[in-house]
């Protein structure tokens, strides 16, 4: 796939057919339309149509007056004449997957199959959700989908094999491997090209109008490394480490022991490489492990960044911050950095859904305030609370910048659907967050045991200023 401008339809595309300026209009006879689809186009200023079966259905179920095109394989088009996007329906394939799984996995295994693509501007497409009415069928519309498609309507397609149904216990050890894995071993270039020097695949802090990518990221890992109130001498845990960002910054600029414990062994190859390669190896360990599997073991401080969205609903939640209570000295501080839902939204991402399915299967994003409840009864005494949804957008969107202006690269290091996976899901997300259906929250908590020795205010800088070059892209 490339990621072009979206277009209307060709100059060469089918004219009006009906009325004519020919010999038999002038006769007054009525004659049958000559072109079999019955396309009729208009265009001539700000829209442009050529009708087909299938438009007729998109028109029942989204409406004449749409901003974006919509492009059928029959030849129809329906939309603006210079659109933003358009959302091409390539092969009858795509009407099976809605048919057999109607709504979102239906979509999301149409286009990560390249049944259904989306040129142009994917965020303008996309965002079709919040000023659409839900769409739904008539009896009329359904009964010509399925002429349409014909007998094999309801037999469904072979799913991508990106698609992920984990196996065996919910949260078991065996059964989170097999989600990470699913997640993050995909390709360490890849994740290089997409998140850029950094590599740090969490939201970043964006301190300034103009603030690049990296210097906000650096930012971010900053601000974390100041609330926990790190200094020279002090142990460090990540949990949940990706590619080992926390632990080497807070290691080469704050002088603490660090330990980051990761499940994936991709992540874990790239962060020991990465470790030795900047000379860390006495400050800094990454280990392959589960923070369930860490024992005997006490830090002074804890973050978790992006971990707790992959452990579980509430209840399994308090769990996990009873864990890292455990783990954690007397009056230690712990920042949990996570993505939430707002209040009376369900936690649990579903598993039919796009992103229960490719993304994060058998994630959870628990409300904030359901959050903090758990990690108070499990020992800690939350402290400060920051939402950076914000943020969060506009890292998305770079993100999806690095990804689109670098498509060929990432389908040669991820393959096409997995290119395909990440554009759709980024996307998504930014919408997300930029409308408050989701958020993302920084909980800075103490270990109640001994006195926690929090300042009377916050003493760090809510806005670290980053170096122009902190990753060193540069050189």
């Amino acid at each position: 796939m490339a990621v072009t401008s979206a277009t209307a339809p060709p100059a060469g595309s089918p004219e009006v057919v009906g009325e004519s300026d020919g010999a038999e209009a002038s006769s007054g006879a009525s004659s049958p339309p000559k072109d079999p689809l019955h396309r009729r186009r208009t265009g001539g200023g700000s829209t442009d149509r050529v009708d087909s079966p299938l438009t007729a259905i998109a028109e029942s179920l989204l409406g004449s007056d749409l901003p974006v095109g919509i492009r059928t394989y029959d030849g129809g088009y329906l939309g603006p004449a210079d659109p933003p996007a358009v959302l091409e329906v390539r092969s009858v394939d795509a009407l099976r997957r809605l048919v057999t799984a109607p709504g979102e996995l239906g979509f999301a295994r149409a286009y990560v199959a390249g049944d259904i693509e989306i040129t142009g501007d994917i965020f303008a497409l996309l965002g079709l959700r919040t000023s659409l009415p839900r769409p739904k069928l008539s009896p009329g519309a359904w009964a010509r989908a399925l002429r349409i498609v014909g007998p094999s309507a309801f037999r469904p397609l072979e799913v991508p094999p990106e698609e992920l149904k984990p196996a065996g216990r919910l949260h078991s050890l065996r059964r989170d491997r097999q989600s990470v894995s699913h997640h993050y071993d995909v390709s360490n270039d890849f994740y290089e090209t997409v998140l850029g020097p950094a590599m740090t695949y969490s939201c970043a802090l964006f301190t300034e109008p103009d603030c690049s990518l990296d210097r906000a990221q650096w930012s971010k890992l900053e601000l974390v490394c100041s609330k926990l109130a790190l200094r020279p001498g002090m142990r460090l845990l990540d949990v949940g480490c990706g590619w080992g960002s926390m632990v080497r910054h807070a290691a080469r600029h704050h002088g603490v022991e660090a330990l980051g414990v990761t499940i994936s062994e991709e992540q874990a190859r790239w962060a020991r490489q990465r470790v030795a390669d900047e000379g860390l190896s006495d400050l800094v360990e990454i280990r392959l492990a589960d923070y369930r599997e860490l024992g005997g073991e006490t830090f002074d401080a804890i973050s978790s960044i992006g971990m707790s969205e992959h452990v579980g609903d509430v209840d399994v939640l308090e769990q996990y911050y009873r864990s890292l209570a455990n783990l954690l000295e007397p009056g230690g501080r712990l920042l949990n950095h996570a993505i939430s839902r707002p209040p009376g939204a369900r936690a649990g991402i579903g598993p039919r859904s796009f992103v229960g399915r490719y993304v994060f299967p058998d994630g959870a994003l628990v409300e904030v305030g359901q959050a903090i409840s758990a990690m108070q009864s499990a020992g800690l005494e939350a402290r400060h609370m920051e939402n950076l949804r914000e943020h969060y957008a506009r890292t998305l969107r770079a993100w999806v910048d690095n990804l689109e202006a670098n498509w060929e690269l990432c389908v040669s290091q991820a393959g096409e659907a997995r290119a395909r996976i990440w554009r759709l899901y980024m996307a998504g997300s930014a919408l997300g967050f930029e409308d408050a259906r989701i958020a993302v929250n920084q909980v800075l908590a103490v270990h109640r045991g001994a006195g926690s020795n929090f300042p009377a205010r916050p003493d760090w800088s809510p806005a670290p200023t980053a170096p122009e070059d902190p990753f060193g892209r540069s050189r």
